[in-house]
């Protein structure tokens, strides 16, 4: 996320557009729309994960887990929460679910969790009960701890042979992304359970961390799933510019700060290389920057003009992206409700083939697009 605009969505107190009213019908390139106001009643909304039954689970960041259900948002959030570090952009994060989760009621959250030098970004576990969680347990540290509380990635993705990827922000120490050793600006891959998978990239390699499924990452806040190949997808942020949409593949480097379309945030150069051999080339990149967050394909049949496309939120953009593909390559992209919502922090496809979205403000709300 770029550091103004980062100041804006942690702070006290938060300008942003106005609100639309609900029912508001929206034109747009493939049909209109309507944004409908679910709730504003939750405090820096940042991820959220469908129930089997159709309940909704969110997490606020300050370090609260909160239950959309029957058309309301319930007043008391869940206990059994693990205690968080909530300053800057770190607290409660992302969320989501085990794929065999009818049956075991586990559930995954990835927060920031202090400790000695520093805080870190944390994957833990937990299985829900009535009211609550039960046994949350932390599973993976993104070490070393360092001070600092900037770009921290933490979006969580299950994949078809159920592997857990976490992602993990550079720190704002952008040199560690290229580091093996450091888990800085990585995405991993672990098992259920924390452990790591025998056909990791690195499984082996001296001077490598064993989680690691990708490197030279900046910040990514995004993942999802390719409805047919299966593949992992991901958004990240540049810096000032440069922002990114990219294909995971084993073992890859993504070139952070090596490769860059963006500078410093006071305009100074970070590199002169868009590309560099042996460096994976993002399939689109944003410049300047929009600060994409969460992303979700949609496979419904309510927006059929729609379907198969990409999504993600737009936090400096103050947009949603529609993104058009050809099979595994970008095409176009369509800003919806621009200058509509502010901070779109995830974007979700619900049971009910709607898109769900939440805001990430002091007074952020969780919002539902129908077809008009």
């Amino acid at each position: 996320m770029h550091r103004r605009r980062f100041v804006l969505a942690a702070g006290a107190s938060l300008a942003a557009p106005a609100v639309a009213r609900a029912q508001e019908t929206i034109r747009g390139a493939k049909g209109n729309y309507r944004l409908v106001t679910l709730s504003r009643d939750l405090e820096q909304p940042w991820g959220m994960a469908f129930l089997p039954d159709g309940r909704l689970l969110l997490t606020e960041r300050p370090g609260r887990l909160r239950v959309f259900a029957n058309g309301r948002l319930e007043r008391t959030p869940l206990s059994g929460v693990p205690k968080v570090y909530g300053r800057g952009q770190a607290g409660l994060l992302d969320i989501c679910l085990h794929p065999d989760f009818a049956r075991n009621r586990v559930l995954y959250l990835s927060y920031i969790s202090d400790g000695p030098g520093g805080p870190v970004t944390t994957a833990g576990r937990a299985e829900l009960g009535d009211g609550g969680l039960r046994g949350a347990t932390p599973i993976f540290d993104a070490l070393p701890r360092r001070s600092g509380s900037l770009n921290l990635g933490s979006r969580l993705l299950f994949d078809r042979a159920g592997l857990l990827y976490v992602t993990c922000g550079d720190r704002f120490q952008m040199n560690q992304a290229q580091d093996l050793a450091d888990l800085a600006g990585k995405i991993v891959r672990l098992r259920d359970d924390g452990t790591v998978p025998p056909d990791n990239p690195f499984v082996g390699r001296a001077g490598a961390r064993p989680e690691i499924f990708t490197w030279g990452n900046r910040n990514p806040q995004g993942l999802a799933l390719h409805p047919e190949t299966g593949r992992v997808w991901e958004v990240e942020h540049g810096p000032r510019g440069g922002d990114e949409l990219n294909i995971l593949k084993a073992g890859a480097n993504y070139g952070w700060p090596r490769v860059t379309w963006g500078v410093n945030y006071d305009g100074s150069k970070i590199t002169d290389n868009r590309s560099l051999p042996g460096m994976e080339d993002a399939l689109r990149t944003w410049v300047p920057s929009i600060s994409p967050c969460g992303l979700s394909f949609y496979t419904g049949d309510r927006f059929p003009g729609w379907k198969g496309s990409l999504f993600t939120g737009a936090l400096s953009a103050y947009a949603l992206f529609r993104i058009e593909l050809d099979g595994e390559r970008y095409r176009s992209e369509e800003r919806l409700l621009e200058g509509r919502l502010p901070y779109i922090r995830d974007v979700r496809q619900g049971p009910d083939g709607f898109i769900y979205l939440v805001t990430h403000s002091d007074d952020g709300g969780l919002y539902r697009l129908e077809p008009a």
